[in-house]
């Protein structure tokens, strides 16, 4: 079991305030000195042995802060390590994806580690999975139970690998707008089949997906910091995926808004990055449907009280919206 251990001055701010309300947000294990290596050896090792599949390693971006923003004025280095990788139990997950597409907010999820400079103590650790599931709005208690279940074994391997203490940062609610969705419609030629769209074959949405959103973003000074074709991995393997013609998860990160956040005291709030935006077609139809959580998520789980932080975070979201509407996605 956690016990309730918090980091952040802003966390324990939140559990003097609502103790009744308060619930679980973040789940970390801090141990004490460097425990890179180790993290790394067991992400890239032993995480697979057990299901877990790293699909984008995004390691050091403290090392990439420091390249880039060093020279601006009162720029400070406060992190020895930030690290982002999207991992997914691919076999545990597809069952629960083939009832609940939302579950594409937070598949694939980043087990997130960061070191503060001024301390010596490794910080692993992800979003509390019910926190998840809330946020996207999965409501089904048998697919709940396991998807939450799911990160049992990845929750044990920490704690061989990594070991330290628990440390659970905890929010009092989550926002009312959770999950920001869009639908576009496009054409489909009659005999566009499964296979052709999975790969690149039908022109018009693999256009759209390179030429018009990712364009669009990276327009926008956003990366591109991940892809997963799940509809593509699970025809690798043989395995039953029916009810999706297409289903991928863009990874997007705006580099200068994360190192507003991470690189100036709220490096805990990088276990939501990068965000994940899921887009799926379903069975013979013509409609792409895409969602992705809202940032303002950020603000109450992870405890940012900096209003310039706030700020940016809020001026994202509406940002995002925006440029989705500009490549023709419809705001629902």
């Amino acid at each position: 079991m956690f016990t309730k251990t918090i980091k952040t001055a802003a966390a324990a701010l939140l559990l003097v305030s609502s103790v009744a309300l308060a619930q679980d947000g973040l789940y970390f294990n801090a141990a004490e000195g460097d425990k890179e290596h180790a993290y790394m050896e067991m992400i890239e090792g032993p995480a697979e042995e057990i299901g877990f599949v790293l699909s984008d390693p995004h390691e050091r971006i403290n090392d990439a802060y420091a390249e880039k923003y060093s020279k601006e004025e009162g720029y400070k280095r406060t992190l020895d390590n930030l690290g982002f990788f999207s991992i997914t139990n691919d076999n545990a997950l597809r069952p629960l994806l083939l009832k609940e597409p939302r579950l594409g907010g937070f598949s694939p999820f980043n087990l997130h580690i960061y070191k503060y400079a001024d301390e010596d103590i490794t910080r692993v650790g992800h979003i509390n999975p019910a926190v998840m599931l809330d946020i996207v709005g999965v409501e089904d208690k048998a697919v709940r139970t396991d998807f939450i279940k799911m990160f049992d074994p990845i929750d044990k391997l920490i704690d061989e690998k990594i070991g330290g203490k628990k440390e659970i940062i905890s929010f009092d609610k989550l926002p009312k707008t959770r999950l920001m969705e869009f639908e576009m419609t496009f054409e489909r030629p009659e005999g566009v089949t499964k296979d052709d769209i999975i790969d690149g074959e039908f022109e018009g949405l693999d256009t759209w997906m390179s030429e018009k959103f990712e364009a669009a973003f990276e327009d926008n000074k956003y990366i591109i910091a991940g892809y997963k074709n799940f509809a593509e991995a699970y025809r690798e393997n043989e395995q039953e995926f029916d009810r999706y013609d297409s289903y991928v998860v863009y990874s997007l990160c705006h580099f200068y808004f994360s190192y507003g956040i991470f690189n100036h005291g709220n490096a805990q709030a990088g276990a939501f990055a990068p965000c994940s935006m899921y887009m799926y077609v379903e069975k013979g139809t013509n409609v792409l449907k895409i969602g992705m959580p809202y940032l303002e998520n950020w603000i109450n789980v992870t405890g940012i009280k900096d209003q310039k932080q706030i700020d940016s975070i809020r001026a994202l979201d509406k940002q995002i919206i925006k440029i989705m509407e500009s490549i023709g996605a419809k705001f629902i």
